[in-house]
């Protein structure tokens, strides 16, 4: 009975057995092989080693790439984990109309990421975007958001905002699931709606607070769609703007433009343990910082 459970069991998983080791594990670990190889996609792969990894250490244009993603994604982050965690706070309020305002913040999530870039493009230009327009309205100059490279990656920032409704849709159910009597009790030892939001609210929902920071600084080290788009579609003017560069949109002009496949995967290598090390920072510091109930103190 058990050994016709387990092979019924495996015969249900099989497709995904299948599929994860055909297009997932099989590319892992070719890409693996080729990051020691000089490739270009045409002629046979040719065995280099670690030349890959030590051209990569010493080209300034990694170094600048993945600068970028830094700055990129330690600004965006904390925003967009300030900005979900205000709406859903709203929402939390809202009552019956709560279900209407989920629709319109999630409505954003649906967009392509290739028309946010182009939406980027039309918000944030510099001489006639409607952002600067809405800034000259209130007397303030507005600064050159596509062009200025002081401003490229704050722009970029600002406009992932657009994309924080499943957020927000997943904070308001940690709200939601907050017991009314932890509110009740700290009202009655006095504490004011700030004390009761560090002291109840933030220690409960830390576990949803804790997954979006890890969701969006994998995602923020992979920034590539919107970037692309605006600062190095095919045309785009702004082409030479190191500013945008990130390290993805680098990854993909050595694999897809100059054909080095071999370095392109060394850097995809890199990238995956540069992402390990941090999510696993991230773990260590939420031993202390995120309550689980239920959990030992």
């Amino acid at each position: 009975m058990r050994r016709r459970e387990s092979l019924a069991a495996f015969g249900f998983l099989s497709p995904w057995l299948i599929g994860f080791a055909v297009f997932t594990a099989w590319p892992i670990l070719y890409s693996a092989y080729l990051s020691l190889t000089d490739y270009d996609v045409i002629n046979d792969a040719r065995f280099v080693g670690w030349s890959n990894y030590q051209e990569l250490f010493s080209d300034p244009k990694v170094s600048l790439a993945l600068g970028n993603t830094l700055f990129f994604t330690i600004v965006q982050v904390p925003l967009y984990v300030i900005v979900s965690l205000a709406l859903a706070l709203l929402l939390n309020r809202a009552g019956r109309a709560s279900g209407f305002f989920r629709t319109v913040f999630f409505l954003p999530k649906m967009t392509p990421p290739v028309a946010v870039g182009i939406l980027f493009l039309l918000l944030f230009n510099g001489q006639n975007g409607v952002i600067n327009s809405g800034l000259g309205a209130v007397g303030i100059d507005g600064p050159s958001w596509t062009t200025d490279p002081a401003w490229v990656k704050p722009g970029l920032v600002i406009m992932s905002l657009w994309t924080v409704g499943s957020s927000v849709l997943i904070l308001l159910a940690a709200l939601r699931g907050v017991p009314e009597e932890l509110y009740e009790s700290a009202t009655l030892d006095g504490a004011g709606a700030w004390r009761r939001f560090v002291s109840v609210t933030l220690p409960m929902s830390s576990p949803a607070v804790f997954f979006i920071v890890v969701v969006n600084t994998i995602a923020g080290l992979q920034t590539f769609d919107e970037a692309y788009t605006a600062f190095f579609g095919a045309g785009n003017s702004t082409y030479s703007n190191d500013a945008a560069l990130f390290y993805v949109i680098y990854l993909f002009q050595q694999a897809f433009e100059f054909l080095h496949m071999g370095y392109a995967s060394a850097m995809a290598w890199v990238l995956f343990v540069v992402i390990m090390v941090i999510t696993a920072i991230q773990m260590v510091v939420s031993r202390r910082l995120v309550h689980y109930e239920g959990a030992a103190s």
